[in-house]
Parts: C-alpha cells; structure tokens; sequence
C-alpha cells in the first residue's frame, strides 16, 4: 500500500519512500553518487536511474496572479548530490526552490502548473499534506528566521511537534555540530536566540532543519549574510551532510556552487513581450558543475559564466 504524505505518516523523524510503505534506505556514503548517468534536462544526455531520482520536475510554471515567474522547468534532482541553481535575479530560482516544499501555497496569488513528483508520487496530489512535505523537505532561507524562544527551544521544537522519541539534549548538540555552532554556544543554551549574530541566526537555522532529519535539505542563498569564515564552515557543513541528504541550494555566489555542487542548472530571465518589459525565469541547462563552469551546452550560459551578462 502507498504511503502519502500525509499527516498520519510516519512521526519517528525517518524520511519515507512514497512508493512503498517502509522508510528509504540510505545506501553507504559513497555506493552511488558520481557514476549516476545524468537526467534528461541535459543536453545529451542519458535518463537518470528512477530509483536515484528524488524529484522530477516535468513542464512546472509558476505565476503570480497573470504574470509568470517561470516557464516549463523540466529537470531531476538526484538523491545524495548537491545540485546548485544560478543565474541572474528575476530568473526564478528561488521561486522553483520553493516548489520542491511547496511554500509558494502560503502566497495566495501563487499557482504551480505541470508536475513535480517526489520518489515516482505526485507532490502536489489532493490528498498529500503539504505540512507534512515540509516537515520530510526542510528549508534554510535567505534571512535567518529563528523563533523568538531559546537556542535549545528552538532545536527541539520540531521533534516535540513531530512527536519523535529522541534524546533532545543529543539532538540538540548532535545538531549544533553539524551547523558548526557547538563550541559557541554550548554555554548558553538557554538564551534568546536573537542574542546570536545574523550569521550564527543562520547557522542555528540550518541546525533547526536537521533536528527532525528531513530527507533533502533546500537552502536558498544561506551564505548571503555569513562572512567568508563562516561561509567555508557552511560549505563543509554541506558536504558532509551530502553522505545522508539531498541537498538543493540556490546562489548567486558562482564561485560557491562550483566549490560545493555535483550538479549546477543555470536559470535566465527573459521578457515577457516586446510590449510587456516583465521578466519571467526559464532553465537553461543542468549538468555536471564540471562541465557546466568548463565546457556548457550553451552560450547563454557561457556568457553569464564568463561574466558578459548578468
């Protein structure tokens, strides 16, 4: 029987295959990964096994009210890979980021066309629980959002709401490590956490959607207010944490995705009309970060790597 997300579904923090009615199975760190054959959004390219494919993307547009944000994204994201989405602001990154967790429902004027399954089942199906897809796909944004409670308040809010039974003090710390935010905090945990810096905010943030062990990871600019210290933390943070996740980040840091990605799809803005200067997003490309910041597919993309635009 099918296991939808619903909200009934499984409260013990283990992220669940759709398809089936047990929970994934994580395959050993480094079983898979590189040798994957890549999806069909690449020129070229050879279908992504089904069973390594976290998302499909097919023909997804976005628009708010009668304007479009994005047109016809077909792509795959690839179980345990990080895969790094650039391009000019305006081409709809982070509106496309959004999809994967369904946050664009909470804009009233926002509507998703075409299909984005998740593990072969359709994420935006009438019986699935969208709150129960954001607590299986956690999202790190662009600002840091802490709650107005303590650090450990705000740690262990997700397991209690999600009823998990864990060891909230291992949790807690198990999840600060992660962040690379221990060792600073450790000895006050009980203080407010708007007491910390922006970029400690934000690292509490990246810890706060580890706690209840989401199965992919959407990070949306979370470097943009962290210094290069702390932006190198992060990066690390990021690859060891590709071993259990799936990791989606949006950037304008072009340096950055090359650092961290596996895979990098470029985004451009065109306009609307001749008569209409609005701009909507439209994919480009999506390959190997290697081959996209060496040899693209694409002269769009090579003009904007290279700087001639953007």
């Amino acid at each position: 029987m099918d296991q939808r997300i619903t909200s009934e579904a499984n409260r013990t923090g283990q992220p669940i295959r759709l398809d089936s009615g047990a929970p994934a199975a994580k395959p050993a760190a480094g079983s898979a990964g590189k040798a994957w054959s890549k999806d069909t959004a690449s020129s070229g390219s050879e279908p992504a096994r089904a069973d390594s494919v976290v998302f499909a993307a097919r023909d997804v547009s976005v628009h708010y009210g009668s304007a479009p944000a994005l047109v016809d994204v077909t792509l795959d994201i690839r179980e345990r890979e990080i895969t790094a989405f650039i391009g000019p602001s305006g081409c709809g990154k982070s509106t496309f980021l959004r999809c994967f967790n369904r946050t664009n429902d909470l804009i009233p004027t926002a509507k998703v066309s075409g299909r984005i399954d998740y593990h072969q089942q359709d994420l935006y199906a009438k019986d699935v629980d969208a709150v129960e897809v954001r607590r299986r796909i956690g999202m790190v944004f662009q600002k840091p959002n802490p709650f107005p409670k303590s650090i450990y308040d705000n740690l262990t809010f997700g397991p209690k709401v999600n009823r998990m039974k864990v060891d909230l003090d291992e949790v807690v710390e198990t999840s600060l490590r992660r962040a690379a935010l221990w060792d600073e905090v450790k000895s006050k945990l009980k203080e407010n956490a708007y007491s910390l810096s922006g970029g400690q905010q934000q690292r509490l943030c990246i810890a706060r959607a580890l706690t209840v062990d989401p199965e992919v990871i959407l990070m949306d600019e979370p470097c943009s207010a962290l210094d290069p210290i702390a932006t190198a933390h992060i990066e690390d943070l990021m690859r060891e944490l590709e071993r259990d996740y799936t990791i989606v980040i949006v950037t304008h840091n072009m340096q950055q995705a090359a650092r961290v990605s596996d895979r990098t799809a470029f985004f451009t803005a065109e306009i609307e009309s001749e008569n209409d200067d609005r701009r909507f997003g439209r994919l480009v490309e999506i390959d190997d970060t290697s081959k996209i910041f060496s040899n693209p597919s694409d002269k769009r993309t090579e003009d904007y790597i290279s700087g001639r635009f953007g």
